[in-house]
């Protein structure tokens, strides 16, 4: 669905861009809108994404949207500059993260991700090697195991980013949605071996 390129200021009523924070003309703040996540921060579609800039961008928006510079405005604006920190929070946190950016952009694409919106996840060998390498992980008894898995399945999450890249710069959302929920669960292994790690330590 594409959504127009400039809106109509509620303030002064001239024309304003529709990514713009600001009006141009009145310097209103403005609604969030429909921008999707990447529009918000002046990127391409794309999984690949530079998290550095987002996070630079991001930080100067914030300072632009920070409540302190809208006390004395008028409610509307008060409200405004809420929904618009609301908006670049959840842009923030699901660019910096590659299985919330990927579900989105599978969502964009009209594609429901696995294991989402009561999706159940059907993928037999991905649940086969979920469940040994929970096992595994069980298993293991000393730092120095836990520490080759979680460098092993980080090792995994990365090839498995590369491959997510592919599948959606080929616009293959079936494969997509696969390397998804399997980026998803190394994610999750990564974490739970982090997390064994530090109580073994702490024992």
């Amino acid at each position: 669905m594409k959504h127009p390129a400039h809106k109509v200021c509620w303030s002064c009523k001239g024309p304003v861009e529709a990514s713009a924070l600001f009006c141009d003309t009145c310097n209103a703040i403005q609604a969030p809108g429909q921008l999707d996540h990447f529009k918000r921060f002046g990127l391409e579609r794309s999984f690949v994404v530079d998290i550095d800039g987002v996070e630079a961008t991001y930080l100067k928006q914030q300072q632009k949207l920070h409540p302190d510079r809208f006390a004395s405005k008028s409610p509307r604006e008060q409200a405004l500059s809420s929904q618009q920190a609301a908006s670049l929070n959840e842009a923030f946190e699901t660019l910096k993260n590659p299985v919330a950016r990927a579900h989105y952009m599978l969502r964009l694409a009209g594609v429901e991700p696995e294991g989402g919106g009561g999706h159940t996840v059907n993928d037999p060998e991905l649940l086969m090697e979920a469940m040994e390498m929970r096992e595994a992980l069980d298993d293991a008894d000393n730092r120095m195991t836990v520490d080759a898995m979680i460098k092993d399945t980080r090792k995994q999450a990365r090839a498995c980013e590369n491959d997510l890249a592919d599948a959606f710069a080929k616009d293959a959302f079936d494969t997509a949605k696969k390397l998804t929920t399997r980026l998803r669960y190394l994610m999750k292994m990564t974490e739970e071996a982090r997390a064994k790690k530090s109580r073994l330590a702490a024992a």
